[in-house]
């Protein structure tokens, strides 16, 4: 496929990406089988802006002013280059309705704010999902000048993130309807078991400007996050907090070594404003309302 994109210069901004990716999607077909764009995108000389940094790490809970990024912080950095591929023509999953289902990042190193860094964003892989097409995003982030004790060209941080497009699914036949259905039993006698209740170690209340003070330090700027008026265009009652708010906020409660991997299963929308219980116990934590889960995640160091 011929590369739709001219070389990256800057990061692009979200908003017009937002836009065109919102005009694009009725056109969208989204099928498991569809082509999609093979294109990586880099972005060279990625330095933080420290202002942003900081009002980051205050939304969501981080301690300001350390040496290193908070482990979640990357993912804003290249974020705008994963909407510019999820907003393209080429992509076949409509940009409304996406919905974030899962990320895992790996921290090899402590990542200095200092930096100079370089991202490269791709589409792993479309996949069936029983209720739609999900796709894999990957975000690398590499360091650049040999300031991070491997070289130039270093991977330093990655991610893989799941976005799921809702659309109707084949037919099954009785073979594969009984496979799926197996499947299916064995998928939620193991989502029971990573579920079981964990301790309830905080109660927060989250203010209704969450969203938009979020959105502010990152840049994600999407309408249900920011008011009721604009949310309910889209069939939420009220706002809802960012999938990656809800996951930093976690991490910056729990804590990270400085080489881990961790992973959040975003289960429920949080409406804003509200009130969760944030419970933890070794290395899982969840965020939650009553029975109902919003976050399921958990951390783990990488060997030495």
């Amino acid at each position: 496929m011929a590369n739709p994109y001219p070389p990256l210069s800057d990061t692009p901004a979200l908003t017009p990406l937002l836009l065109r990716g919102a005009l694009l999607s009725p056109f969208k077909r989204p099928r498991p089988d569809a082509d999609f764009p093979r294109t990586r995108l880099v972005l060279p000389g990625v330095r933080v802006d420290l202002a942003k940094l900081a009002a980051y790490e205050r939304v969501c809970g981080f301690a300001t002013g350390d040496d290193a990024l908070p482990i979640t912080y990357p993912h804003v950095l290249g974020f705008p280059l994963a909407m510019r591929l999820m907003s393209c023509r080429a992509f076949p999953l409509p940009l409304l309705g996406l919905v974030h289902t899962s990320v895992e990042i790996t921290r090899h190193t402590a990542v200095p704010a200092a930096g100079d860094y370089e991202l490269t964003v791709y589409v792993d892989e479309l996949a069936p999902h029983r209720r739609g097409t999900e796709a894999t995003v990957m975000t690398e982030m590499r360091a650049r000048g040999g300031s991070q004790g491997g070289g130039e060209g270093k991977v330093v941080w990655e991610s893989r993130s799941t976005y799921l497009a809702r659309h109707r699914t084949p037919a099954r036949t009785p073979e594969s309807r009984e496979a799926a259905e197996v499947g299916e039993v064995r998928e939620a006698a193991e989502v029971r078991e990573e579920q079981k209740p964990l301790p309830t170690i905080a109660e927060w209340r989250l203010a209704e400007d969450v969203g938009r003070r979020y959105g502010a330090a990152s840049g994600d700027r999407n309408p249900i996050h920011l008011s009721p008026l604009t949310a309910r265009l889209f069939g939420f009652p009220r706002a809802i907090a960012h999938g990656m708010w809800t996951a930093a906020r976690c991490l910056a409660a729990h804590g990270t070594p400085e080489s881990a991997c961790v992973r959040a299963e975003f289960r429920a929308p949080v409406l804003l404003p509200g009130v969760v219980e944030y419970a933890a116990e070794g290395g899982r934590f969840q965020l939650r309302n009553g029975e109902r889960t919003h976050v399921d995640g958990s951390v783990r160091p990488l060997p030495l």
